[in-house]
């Protein structure tokens, strides 16, 4: 099973980016997925979490500028954040959480950089 984060890069404060996260392995039964990212020094924190049924949870600070969907029929899920900031400079990872036959597993991608910056 691998996942495959890409949409990173260098963005101005203000600015958006749209991250992706594709999640191959026909026989890994995907629950949820989610984001998390981890700034320089600092541990790696949820950045929000999509359920297979979409319900959604995000980090308090987050709500109203990131937004997660998944598409179930490609086995990705999106993060579109809006209104960077410096303090949203972090390598995000991807993050998928289900089975294989019938043991839990969960899988991280390798991440993808997202520098804000001026």
């Amino acid at each position: 099973v691998q996942l495959q984060a890409s949409g990173g890069g260098l963005v101005q404060p203000g600015g958006s980016l749209k991250l992706s996260c594709a999640a191959s392995g026909s026989i890994f039964k995907i629950d949820s997925m989610g984001w998390y990212r981890q700034a320089p020094g600092k541990d790696r924190d949820m950045v929000a979490t999509i359920t297979s049924e979409e319900i959604t949870y995000y980090a308090e600070s987050l709500k109203g500028r990131f937004n997660i969907s998944r598409d179930n029929a490609k086995s990705m899920v999106y993060l579109q954040m809006n209104a960077l900031e410096p303090e949203d400079t972090a390598v995000y990872y991807c993050k998928a959480v289900g089975s294989i036959l019938t043991s839990p597993a969960d899988f991280w991608g390798r991440g993808t950089l997202v520098t804000v910056s001026s």
